[in-house]
């Protein structure tokens, strides 16, 4: 399998194709964006109307968190048109970092909506309000679920497709959305069993799992503005450019998230015979695996470490080693002996 991708995908990995590939990306993240946001603006429209003529605080809290999801598309797609822009002298990594940040702005808005959303719910449990129009409620409910899913499906997908931690984000707070849109429904039925404040229980519930959700899902973007990538990444890189003809060892590997691509470096240790052409060629081989093997990876800085006699020189680094610190220092020779 991996044999015939290689023959029938293009892997010449240049410059332009790199910028295609993100300019690509960027597209389908803008356009899974957008279509999202049609999707709940058209939900959150018709739950606002039945809001409006049954008092029903549990639907309240729905339509409030898809219209809170319908405003962060917005910041969510001036990122990936940012993410678009060319590097500069300023900005030399670019602006994908914009992506993270809009994550962070998601997460602001869900919570002051889910603050909103507890704050009327408790309300309305201290001073019950009298529902009506219970089936267009429980309508609204049935709605809510399959349109708000049909907006998690579309987005999730794309952002798993493209590796954006925004996008995949919002998806699983759209799932959000439709899982408390059957909330709505459970609050209908238990008035209609004669329990009145079934409906402002609910809100609550949404309110809390909302909550809930919305910490477990921004872990990613959070660690992404750390630096952080997922486990078994580094494993998988170091892995693959040990394979590479020409490499006796792999020193180094990082790699760290630029919105949705991914950007790294690499030190493989080499024999000190060879030439600065060979060395060259070795790197770009261990680059071209790397690009082919890693999903999302946009680019590979790799740094080569002599072996001579057996070992590495203990004075590679020698001009810029007073640099580093202390302990890196000694954390280096440290490996370098253990190799011998």
């Amino acid at each position: 399998m991996a044999k015939l991708k290689h023959i029938v995908v293009p892997h010449s990995h240049d410059a332009s194709e790199a910028i295609q590939s993100a300019e690509e990306s960027s597209g389908q993240g803008i356009r899974a964006a957008w279509i999202g946001l049609a999707g709940m603006m058209v939900t959150a429209v018709l739950q606002m109307a039945i809001v409006a003529i049954s008092g029903s605080i549990a639907l309240l809290a729905d339509t409030l968190h898809n219209l809170g999801h319908a405003v962060t598309t917005i910041p969510l797609v001036i990122a990936f048109r940012l993410g678009r822009r060319a590097a500069t002298k300023r900005y030399s990594y670019g602006y994908r970092r914009a992506e993270d940040l809009a994550g962070v702005l998601i997460a602001l808005v869900i919570a002051a909506s889910v603050g909103l959303i507890i704050w009327e719910s408790i309300d309305a449990m201290v001073n019950p309000r009298p529902l009506t129009n219970l089936w267009w409620v429980f309508a609204a409910g049935v709605v809510g679920f399959v349109g708000n899913e049909i907006v998690a499906v579309y987005r999730i997908r794309t952002g798993r497709r493209i590796g954006s931690a925004a996008l995949i984000a919002e998806g699983q707070h759209a799932r959000a959305d439709g899982l408390t849109s059957i909330a709505v429904v459970i609050g209908v039925i238990g008035v209609w069993l004669g329990f009145e404040r079934a409906d402002a229980i609910m809100g609550l519930l949404i309110g809390l799992a909302i909550l809930g959700i919305l910490i477990s899902t921004m872990r990613t973007v959070f660690r992404r503005l750390m630096d952080g990538v997922e486990p078994g990444v580094i494993d998988d890189m170091a892995a693959t450019a040990a394979t590479v003809d020409g490499v006796l060892g792999v020193d180094r590997v990082r790699v760290r998230w630029t919105g949705h691509r991914l950007e790294g470096d690499a030190e493989i240790a080499v024999t000190g015979t060879l030439t600065v052409l060979e060395g060259h060629r070795v790197a770009d081989r261990v680059e071209h695996e790397l690009l082919h093997a890693v999903p999302h990876l946009e680019s590979v800085v790799v740094h080569l470490h002599p072996v001579v006699d057996g070992a590495r020189p203990n004075d590679l680094h020698e001009l810029a080693g007073h640099h580093v610190s202390a302990k890196a220092r000694a954390a280096y020779r440290a490996k370098v002996a253990a190799q011998r």
